[in-house]
Protein backbone atom coordinates (compact mmCIF):
# COMPACT_ATOMS: atom_id res chain seq x y z
CA UNK A 1 0.00 0.00 0.00
CA UNK A 2 3.06 2.49 0.36
CA UNK A 3 2.80 2.69 -3.67
CA UNK A 4 -0.84 3.55 -3.31
CA UNK A 5 0.21 6.18 -0.86
CA UNK A 6 2.70 7.30 -3.06
CA UNK A 7 -0.41 8.11 -6.29
CA UNK A 8 -2.53 9.22 -3.70
CA UNK A 9 0.02 11.77 -2.28
CA UNK A 10 0.77 12.78 -6.55
CA UNK A 11 -2.92 13.25 -6.63
CA UNK A 12 -3.25 15.20 -3.56
CA UNK A 13 -6.04 13.07 -2.76
CA UNK A 14 -6.82 9.88 -0.18
CA UNK A 15 -9.59 7.58 -1.52
CA UNK A 16 -12.09 6.72 1.41
CA UNK A 17 -12.96 3.59 -0.83
CA UNK A 18 -10.09 1.90 -1.99
CA UNK A 19 -11.65 -0.65 -3.96
CA UNK A 20 -12.07 1.91 -6.39
CA UNK A 21 -8.97 3.10 -6.97
CA UNK A 22 -7.26 -0.69 -6.86
CA UNK A 23 -10.51 -1.28 -9.74
CA UNK A 24 -9.35 1.59 -11.74
CA UNK A 25 -5.40 0.56 -11.93
CA UNK A 26 -6.60 -3.63 -12.40
CA UNK A 27 -6.51 -4.61 -16.08
CA UNK A 28 -7.99 -7.49 -17.26
CA UNK A 29 -5.22 -9.35 -17.76
CA UNK A 30 -5.18 -9.48 -14.36
CA UNK A 31 -7.80 -12.01 -13.96
CA UNK A 32 -10.59 -10.28 -11.20
CA UNK A 33 -14.15 -10.25 -11.46
CA UNK A 34 -13.11 -6.61 -12.07
CA UNK A 35 -11.21 -4.54 -13.87
CA UNK A 36 -10.42 -0.83 -14.89
CA UNK A 37 -12.58 -0.99 -18.35
CA UNK A 38 -16.03 0.32 -16.91
CA UNK A 39 -14.10 3.12 -15.07
CA UNK A 40 -12.30 4.06 -18.41
CA UNK A 41 -15.37 4.44 -20.01
CA UNK A 42 -16.31 7.01 -17.23
CA UNK A 43 -13.25 8.97 -16.92
CA UNK A 44 -12.91 9.12 -20.90
CA UNK A 45 -16.52 11.14 -20.98
CA UNK A 46 -15.35 13.04 -17.76
CA UNK A 47 -12.22 14.28 -19.05
CA UNK A 48 -14.25 14.88 -22.42
CA UNK A 49 -16.34 17.58 -20.50
CA UNK A 50 -13.29 19.00 -18.13
CA UNK A 51 -10.99 19.75 -20.93
CA UNK A 52 -13.22 21.30 -22.94
CA UNK A 53 -15.18 23.54 -20.75
CA UNK A 54 -11.28 24.30 -19.40
CA UNK A 55 -10.61 25.25 -23.18
CA UNK A 56 -13.90 26.98 -23.27
CA UNK A 57 -13.08 29.50 -20.31
CA UNK A 58 -9.52 29.68 -21.08
CA UNK A 59 -9.58 30.85 -24.61
CA UNK A 60 -12.50 32.96 -24.63
CA UNK A 61 -11.68 34.63 -28.76
CA UNK A 62 -11.22 31.08 -30.00
CA UNK A 63 -14.00 29.93 -32.78
CA UNK A 64 -15.17 26.14 -32.13
CA UNK A 65 -12.45 24.71 -34.27
CA UNK A 66 -9.73 26.10 -32.47
CA UNK A 67 -11.26 24.80 -29.30
CA UNK A 68 -11.92 21.40 -31.08
CA UNK A 69 -8.45 21.09 -32.38
CA UNK A 70 -6.92 21.78 -29.03
CA UNK A 71 -9.36 19.41 -27.26
CA UNK A 72 -8.46 16.64 -29.65
CA UNK A 73 -4.95 17.26 -29.08
CA UNK A 74 -5.18 16.97 -25.24
CA UNK A 75 -7.60 14.12 -25.50
CA UNK A 76 -6.37 11.19 -26.47
CA UNK A 77 -3.90 8.23 -25.95
CA UNK A 78 -0.74 10.25 -26.49
CA UNK A 79 -2.34 12.63 -24.25
CA UNK A 80 -3.24 10.83 -21.35
CA UNK A 81 -0.39 8.93 -21.76
CA UNK A 82 2.20 11.42 -20.49
CA UNK A 83 -0.33 12.57 -18.11
CA UNK A 84 -0.02 8.81 -16.74
CA UNK A 85 3.20 8.87 -16.97
CA UNK A 86 3.55 12.25 -14.70
CA UNK A 87 1.89 10.56 -12.03
CA UNK A 88 3.66 7.13 -12.62
CA UNK A 89 0.84 5.08 -13.19
CA UNK A 90 2.62 2.37 -14.61
CA UNK A 91 4.49 0.95 -11.40
CA UNK A 92 0.90 0.97 -9.99
CA UNK A 93 -0.77 -1.10 -12.40
CA UNK A 94 -2.23 -4.84 -11.39
CA UNK A 95 -1.14 -6.92 -14.33
CA UNK A 96 -0.56 -10.52 -15.54
CA UNK A 97 3.14 -11.53 -15.64
CA UNK A 98 2.32 -12.32 -19.05
CA UNK A 99 1.48 -8.83 -19.70
CA UNK A 100 4.41 -7.39 -17.52
CA UNK A 101 6.83 -9.01 -19.40
CA UNK A 102 5.30 -8.10 -22.24
CA UNK A 103 6.28 -4.24 -21.19
CA UNK A 104 3.20 -3.44 -20.22
CA UNK A 105 3.69 -1.14 -17.41
CA UNK A 106 5.38 1.40 -20.28
CA UNK A 107 2.50 0.38 -22.99
CA UNK A 108 0.17 3.44 -23.88
CA UNK A 109 -2.57 2.14 -24.73
CA UNK A 110 -2.61 0.84 -20.64
CA UNK A 111 -1.19 4.04 -19.14
CA UNK A 112 -4.03 6.02 -21.07
CA UNK A 113 -6.95 3.74 -20.43
CA UNK A 114 -5.09 3.32 -16.38
CA UNK A 115 -5.59 7.39 -16.21
CA UNK A 116 -8.80 7.24 -17.76
CA UNK A 117 -10.01 5.19 -15.20
CA UNK A 118 -8.27 6.93 -12.33
CA UNK A 119 -10.27 9.96 -12.90
CA UNK A 120 -13.47 8.15 -13.51
CA UNK A 121 -12.76 7.14 -10.12
CA UNK A 122 -12.47 10.13 -8.23
CA UNK A 123 -15.24 11.47 -9.93
CA UNK A 124 -17.66 8.82 -8.55
CA UNK A 125 -16.33 9.29 -5.07
CA UNK A 126 -15.45 12.82 -4.95
CA UNK A 127 -17.32 14.85 -7.46
CA UNK A 128 -16.76 16.66 -11.03
CA UNK A 129 -15.95 19.29 -8.93
CA UNK A 130 -12.29 17.86 -7.39
CA UNK A 131 -11.94 15.70 -10.26
CA UNK A 132 -11.47 18.78 -12.37
CA UNK A 133 -9.85 20.84 -9.91
CA UNK A 134 -7.14 17.44 -9.96
CA UNK A 135 -7.50 16.92 -13.64
CA UNK A 136 -6.30 20.45 -14.73
CA UNK A 137 -3.73 20.75 -12.36
CA UNK A 138 -2.09 17.78 -14.02
CA UNK A 139 -2.40 19.15 -17.00
CA UNK A 140 -1.22 22.43 -16.60
CA UNK A 141 1.66 20.85 -14.60
CA UNK A 142 2.16 18.41 -18.09
CA UNK A 143 1.37 20.96 -20.11
CA UNK A 144 2.75 25.19 -18.81
CA UNK A 145 2.23 26.39 -21.64
CA UNK A 146 -0.92 25.36 -22.93
CA UNK A 147 -1.55 27.05 -26.60
CA UNK A 148 -3.03 26.71 -30.25
CA UNK A 149 0.73 27.00 -31.38
CA UNK A 150 2.10 24.37 -28.65
CA UNK A 151 -0.21 21.97 -28.52
CA UNK A 152 -0.80 21.28 -32.42
CA UNK A 153 1.85 22.07 -34.54
CA UNK A 154 1.43 20.65 -37.60
CA UNK A 155 4.79 20.55 -39.47
CA UNK A 156 3.88 18.00 -42.12
CA UNK A 157 1.49 21.08 -43.41
CA UNK A 158 4.24 23.92 -42.80
CA UNK A 159 6.48 21.66 -44.95
CA UNK A 160 4.20 21.23 -47.89
CA UNK A 161 3.34 24.71 -47.90
CA UNK A 162 6.47 25.85 -48.33
CA UNK A 163 8.10 22.90 -50.63
CA UNK A 164 4.77 23.96 -53.10
CA UNK A 165 6.03 28.06 -53.08
CA UNK A 166 9.70 26.97 -53.29
CA UNK A 167 9.72 24.14 -55.86
CA UNK A 168 6.06 23.45 -57.12
CA UNK A 169 6.03 19.83 -55.64
CA UNK A 170 5.23 18.33 -52.59
CA UNK A 171 7.25 16.22 -49.55
CA UNK A 172 7.24 12.37 -49.73
CA UNK A 173 7.60 9.97 -46.74
CA UNK A 174 9.52 7.01 -46.79
CA UNK A 175 10.06 4.82 -44.10
CA UNK A 176 13.48 3.96 -43.77
CA UNK A 177 13.05 1.14 -40.99
CA UNK A 178 11.38 0.23 -38.26
CA UNK A 179 12.98 -1.70 -35.11
CA UNK A 180 12.47 -3.23 -31.78
CA UNK A 181 9.96 -5.47 -30.08
CA UNK A 182 5.81 -4.86 -31.03
CA UNK A 183 5.35 -3.07 -27.75
CA UNK A 184 7.85 -1.15 -28.12
CA UNK A 185 8.58 -0.19 -31.90
CA UNK A 186 10.45 2.71 -33.25
CA UNK A 187 9.77 4.07 -37.03
CA UNK A 188 12.79 5.81 -38.55
CA UNK A 189 11.06 8.52 -41.80
CA UNK A 190 12.88 9.96 -44.35
CA UNK A 191 11.77 12.94 -45.80
CA UNK A 192 12.62 13.40 -49.74
CA UNK A 193 11.40 16.92 -51.70
CA UNK A 194 11.52 16.99 -55.60
CA UNK A 195 13.74 13.33 -55.04
CA UNK A 196 16.62 14.90 -52.33
CA UNK A 197 16.25 13.53 -48.86
CA UNK A 198 16.04 16.48 -46.31
CA UNK A 199 15.79 14.91 -43.42
CA UNK A 200 14.78 11.92 -41.37
CA UNK A 201 13.82 10.80 -37.91
CA UNK A 202 12.75 8.22 -35.55
CA UNK A 203 9.43 8.17 -33.56
CA UNK A 204 6.72 5.67 -31.64
CA UNK A 205 4.60 5.92 -34.21
CA UNK A 206 5.29 6.69 -38.37
CA UNK A 207 2.75 9.84 -38.11
CA UNK A 208 5.09 11.09 -35.04
CA UNK A 209 8.31 10.21 -36.88
CA UNK A 210 7.05 12.26 -40.14
CA UNK A 211 6.12 15.20 -37.97
CA UNK A 212 9.66 14.96 -36.90
CA UNK A 213 11.42 14.57 -40.29
CA UNK A 214 9.29 17.48 -41.83
CA UNK A 215 10.47 20.06 -38.74
CA UNK A 216 14.11 19.56 -39.18
CA UNK A 217 13.27 19.96 -43.23
CA UNK A 218 11.45 23.19 -42.50
CA UNK A 219 14.74 24.55 -40.47
CA UNK A 220 16.95 23.18 -42.77
CA UNK A 221 14.88 25.61 -45.34
CA UNK A 222 14.56 28.42 -43.68
CA UNK A 223 18.49 28.57 -43.30
CA UNK A 224 18.23 27.53 -47.15
CA UNK A 225 20.62 24.83 -46.89
CA UNK A 226 20.16 21.94 -49.30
Amino acid sequence: MDEMKKLEDRLDYCFKNKKLIIEALTHKSYKQPYNNERLEFLGDAVLDLIVGQYLFEKFLNYDEGKLSKMRASLVNEEGFTRLAEHLGLGEQLFLSNAEENNGGRTKSSLLSNAFEAVIGALYLEAGLDRARDISIKLLEEVHPDISLDTLFKDYKTTLQEMTQALFGTTPEYKLVRSHGPDHKKEFEIAVFVDGTEYARASGKSKKVAQQESAEIAITILNKGDS
